[in-house]
């Protein structure tokens, strides 16, 4: 169809009403809102919509410090970024995408543990755990609320022999035990350590759970099977032997990064945070402050300091010594590895079931190859019989008779 008349000024009123509703009056002008000022409110709630679509990746952390205090925050990657002064690929390690992985990494300031469904940067000061309420870091975070606050309490300043037994050096920002003597250094772990440990706690006593579970319904599973083969017994079987390839692969990850850091004594190294984060502290303001602050009161115990202050050059400054956490690392080496040991038991036992019913199997394949066998002979037999019969009752002329 043409355009008419009436289409025509239809769309000449349209455009008519667009002009006059885009030229602003002297009144709009004169009054309170501009087309300016529009734009600044459209503007501004652009800016919004970018704050909260950038907002929208935070995630849920928990902040642990030296004293057991806790704190549940959201923060983006960039904000985590700044404050463990770690590099961003460090942050795709404890995604969802290498979740049930294993791996403890080393940096600078801080060090970063992936153990299964622990998620953690751990650095001198504090510990930030990733997703805290998840049903599985319970435990872990239960763990660190309970044994955080009583590890690293600080000493009272109640009598003489209680501040010459144990002194205190100030590093700037906190207070730090500096025992008498190495045996006391090396007593108590440092604060990194005392997380890593627990998390390896929480972790072994988890896969060791599982393990258990495994075993109490593996064994009933393969005997039913040996005794009766059927299809149910053998998707049971089936369904358990890829739970216990699933579960061997997550201890075994979890052991060889444990071995690899027992191999490299410098990785160990990079792991004393603490150690490193003393030694960038200023070394005359550090014995400076501790001469003005514990020589005022204790000026007869000189001597005692000097061992102290020995010991703590000695021994914190040492950047060799990973003994602390090679036996720690050890302790729980020894234990995945006697995890590890449990999942191949119980394969073991898998494999000897598959070998019994396989060979149970063959057993009657064989039964059925001898019946087969009997009834080709009988058959035979009775074949001849049928020929010999047929033979003579057959009605042909004998010239004979």
């Amino acid at each position: 169809m043409g355009k008419g008349p009436f289409s025509f000024r239809r769309t000449s009123g349209r455009r008519r009403l667009k002009k006059t509703v885009e030229t602003p009056s002297s009144s709009t002008l004169a009054g309170g809102s501009s087309p300016s000022n529009n734009n600044n409110s459209l503007i501004g709630s652009g800016a919004s919509g970018k704050t909260k679509k950038k907002t929208g990746g935070a995630r849920l952390w928990m902040r642990f410090d030296r004293l057991g205090i806790s704190e549940l925050v959201e923060c983006d990657k960039s904000a985590i970024i700044r404050r463990a002064a770690i590099p961003a690929r460090d942050l795709r390690i404890l995604g969802p995408v290498f979740s049930h992985s294993s791996s403890i990494l080393a940096r600078e300031k801080a060090m970063v543990v992936n153990l299964e469904f622990i998620k953690a940067i751990v650095t001198a000061e504090e510990v930030l755990l990733l997703d805290p309420l998840c049903q599985e870091v319970l435990p872990f975070v239960d763990q660190l609320r309970q044994q955080l606050p009583y590890k690293s309490q600080p000493v009272p300043h109640g009598t003489v022999e209680d501040q010459d037994s144990e002194m205190h050096v100030s590093t700037g920002r906190q207070w730090l035990p500096v025992p008498e003597s190495a045996e006391g250094l090396q007593s108590e772990l440092p604060f990194e350590f005392q997380v890593l440990e627990i998390a390896l706690e929480v972790v072994c006593t988890y896969l060791d759970s599982n393990v258990a579970d495994l075993e109490r319904d593996a064994y009933p599973v393969l005997d039913e099977l040996a005794r009766n083969v059927s299809t149910k017994n053998l998707e049971q079987v089936r369904s358990l032997k890829s739970n216990l390839t699933r579960l061997l692969a997550r201890v075994q990850k979890a052991r060889d990064e444990i071995e690899h850091l027992l191999d490299d004594n410098e990785d160990m190294a990079q792991l004393y945070l603490t150690r490193k984060w003393i030694q960038n502290q200023q070394p005359e303001a550090l014995l400076g402050s501790a001469a003005s602050n514990s020589f005022t009161n204790i000026a007869p115990h000189l001597p005692r300091y000097n061992s102290s202050r020995s010991a703590l050059t000695s021994n914190c400054m040492d950047d060799n010594d990973v003994e602390d956490l090679e036996m720690l690392l050890e302790a729980y080496f020894m234990q995945l590895d006697g995890t590890r040991n449990k999942i191949l038991s119980v394969r073991e036992y898998i494999d000897d079931t598959e070998d019994y019913v396989n060979i149970q199997l063959d057993n009657q394949r064989n039964e059925l190859i001898q019946l087969q066998l009997t009834l080709t002979i009988a058959s035979f037999a009775i074949a001849v019989e049928t020929l010999i019969a047929g033979t003579f009752g057959m009605n042909i002329p004998c010239p004979v008779v």
